[in-house]
């Protein structure tokens, strides 16, 4: 069935048309975004949607309706770009706006004739909620369906927490809605969400048979609608069951301070006793509450975010030479890292050592990946075997004349350094890109010495390696722009994602997270004590708390590194003469390594290290406290340790070391693993408010010195009520 040879359509959008089939009161809703190769549900999608569904209430003799996509995907969901400025509104307006908008999927579902919705590639958040809008559903075996809205703070808000209830039942309908998880077409199928699956190149013709079997009566589509409109049938009694069960389910699943989750549960038990209208009212209103969290504004943020830097990364692929063939130097743990994450994304790699052992330590490395991606059902044996055949271990620098980039991971001493790079750069063709993955020497002193320093950056992987997605591409006063873009490529295509940062001491994660291990070591000092310290800070959100965050880094590598970043901002930093790291490495208490340092470690079963309390920490932490021990409130622990890390990520930014709050926030999250729900330093501080950030630092400055002084930026964008995402300006 097609459309009507020479049929003007009964509604023609930009996202929707309407047109009747060559059958007689059959036509086609038909979503097909002009300009763009997916559907969504933005403000305009909606409109246009609520204009068709009037359009073919309007129509005389409409029979059924088939629901389609013209794309090779159904929706994707809902426009997330529009959320921002959205969500800036209070509660009330939001759960108005989102019941505005089922009025459509209402309209849609009390259509006085079958609809049936042929569901095609991805039918996601608002697709899956128009999807089961509709009478019956067909889906392609390809296809996949869900309600991912739980990963943004959110649940669905279109009806799907409704319908799902009633389609599925509520214990897979509180599944779906709580882990976000993608369905496929047989769990679909098996859960009620859809009525038939079918083979990718069978889908239109077989809902099309459907619809024609409702139109005469063989289904009863009349009845499934009705479902949709009645309370859950169950009692009062299994109701209780099935969302106690539920709730139980979501609370280890339940992220901190990420309550959208165990919202969308209590909501959907008492919604599950009301009708449709009731229903629909209760998760609008409990919909605009969530959306005002601290959670969905940062979370929503964070996705925001990385589309925009993915447009980043396509713009730095058009100036970029491609990486197709890589050389690592240095192997080793780190080395090895690099040269597994590599070849696993098909960029072959040479890596040299000098040393026979670092080489094989090198290979070990990636060897033991390849074999963890193989027990976990990742990687098969024989993928296995060609990502490790792509890794080239040798002791000289046979074949570096013919790859496009060059990794150095070798010690961190910069004079060796600075030998071994200008002596590799002869070896190398003029135009190879040469990356340091130094984490503390600055990109300008490394590169005193080369012929060609505008192929020069910094590419600072986080480690370990193949589990952290940061990278921090640096660039020198001499970098060249086309270096700078071929490395963010060549990070891109290793699967991680770059931030472009300007050269200075701890160039940006480092630079700002010192300054929030300082805000501890000075706690410490004023006689604060560390195990309250951790614990207030894991509450906050943090995977662990910084003194355990130092035992885990070492004290012989912490202590250098904040002292050697500190020495670049002296007014901010200076010299710390109570500083438990130093007297932590002094006393031989380097953390996991050696099995002491703020905690003591013992290997469990699985020779993993296991935290246990260190008795003799305390009185060790005594003689740099003269005052002895001091109460802080965990409220004042919160912003000694957070607001220099504002004041710090401000500097970076004023300064120039990053482009963009986002970038700065995404670098905060992926490098450091900043709290999800508080979204980054930026983005905390526009939660707090720029006068309330102001205003507590102002209180702190007195006694804590230039670390706690706001930047005359943060006063003036205080005073005129401006913030760091224009969206949540006053």
């Amino acid at each position: 069935m097609v459309p009507k040879s020479g049929s003007c359509p009964v509604f023609q959008g930009q996202s929707v048309w309407v047109r009747a089939l060559d059958e007689a009161g059959v036509y086609e809703l038909c979503f097909d975004r002009q300009g763009d190769a997916i559907n969504k549900f933005d403000d305009r999608t909606v409109e246009e949607l609520r204009q068709a569904v009037n359009a073919l209430a309007g129509v005389a003799d409409l029979r059924g309706v088939l629901i389609s996509s013209a794309k090779e995907v159904f929706i994707v969901g809902a426009d997330i770009t529009e959320f921002g400025a959205k969500f800036s509104q209070p509660a009330e307006a939001i759960s108005a706006g989102v019941a505005h908008s089922n009025t459509v999927f209402v309209a849609l579902e009390d259509l006085p004739v079958p609809t049936v919705v042929a569901i095609n590639g991805f039918a996601l958040g608002g697709g899956l909620e128009l999807a089961v809008s509709g009478s019956l559903r067909v889906m392609s075996s390809a296809a996949q369906v869900g309600v991912p809205e739980v990963r943004l703070g959110l649940f669905p808000g279109f009806g799907g927490t409704v319908r799902l209830s009633r389609l599925a039942g509520p214990a897979a309908a509180c599944e779906w809605v709580t882990t976000g998880r993608p369905q496929t077409a047989p769990a679909a199928l098996a859960c009620g969400v859809v009525d038939e699956v079918v083979a990718p190149e069978a889908l239109r013709e077989s809902a099309l048979g459907l619809l024609r079997r409702a139109i005469a009566g063989e289904v009863d589509w009349a009845a499934r609608q009705q479902r949709k409109r009645d309370p859950v049938p169950l009692s009062a009694a299994e109701r209780t069951a099935v969302f106690e069960a539920a709730v139980a389910a979501t609370e280890p699943l339940s992220a901190r301070h990420q309550p959208a989750a165990q919202r969308a549960v209590e909501m959907m038990a008492e919604a599950a006793a009301l009708d449709r209208a009731g229903a629909l009212a209760l998760e609008a209103r409990v919909f605009g509450e969530v959306a005002c969290t601290q959670a969905a504004r940062s979370l929503v943020q964070a996705f925001v975010n990385d589309q925009a830097l993915k447009k980043l990364f396509k713009r730095h692929a058009q100036a970029a030479t491609p990486v197709r063939r890589a050389a690592v130097l240095g192997a080793g743990i780190m080395g090895g890292g690099i040269a597994y994450t590599s070849a696993l994304r098909g960029v072959p790699v040479r890596m040299k050592d000098i040393q026979p052992s670092a080489l094989e330590l090198g290979m070990g490395e990636a060897t033991k990946q390849l074999a963890r991606g193989v027990k976990n059902g990742k990687l098969s044996q024989e993928r296995a075997n060609g990502v490790l055949a792509a890794i080239t271990p040798q002791l000289d620098s046979a074949g570096f004349d013919q790859v496009d980039g060059v990794i150095e991971a070798i010690v961190e001493n910069l004079g060796i350094k600075q030998k071994v790079l200008a002596e590799l750069e002869g070896q190398l063709a003029p135009g190879t890109l040469i990356a340091s993955n130094t984490s503390s020497l600055r990109i300008d002193d490394i590169a005193q010495p080369l012929q060609r320093p505008e192929n020069f950056v910094g590419m600072h992987f986080f480690n370990p390696v193949p589990m952290m997605p940061l990278v921090e591409v640096i660039r020198g006063s001499r970098t060249s722009d086309a270096a700078v873009s071929t490395a963010v490529a060549y990070a891109v295509a290793m699967g991680k994602t770059p931030i472009v940062v300007k050269d200075c001491p701890g160039f940006l994660v480092n630079r700002v997270l010192t300054a929030y291990m300082r805000g501890f070591l000075q706690l410490v000092a004023d006689g604060a004590d560390f195990l309250q310290v951790d614990r207030v800070m894991e509450a906050f959100g943090w995977p662990m708390g910084p003194a355990y965050l130092e035992d885990v880094v070492g004290m012989d590598t912490g202590s250098p590194v904040s002292d050697v970043i500190s020495a670049g901002y002296p007014e901010r930093m200076p010299r710390l003469e109570r500083d438990a790291l130093r007297l932590m490495a002094s006393e031989g208490r380097y953390g996991q390594k050696n099995g002491i340092g703020f905690y003591r470690y013992e290997a469990d079963a699985q020779g993993k290290p296991r935290r246990s309390i260190a008795p003799d920490t305390p009185a060790l932490l005594a003689r740099l406290q003269p005052d002895r021990p001091r109460a802080f409130s965990d409220a004042e622990i919160v912003d000694r340790m957070m607001l220099p890390m504002i004041v710090e990520a401000a500097h970076a930014l004023e300064d120039g070391v990053v482009g963009s709050p986002a970038e700065l926030d995404m670098a905060m999250q992926l490098g450091l693993g900043f709290p999800a729900y508080a979204g980054g330093p930026l983005q905390y501080a526009d939660w707090l408010g720029l006068p309330e950030v102001v205003a507590r630092c102002d209180r702190l400055a007195p006694e804590l010195g230039a670390a706690l002084q706001p930047t005359a930026r943060m006063r003036a964008m205080a005073a005129t009520g401006t913030a760091y995402y224009p969206h949540r300006s006053a």
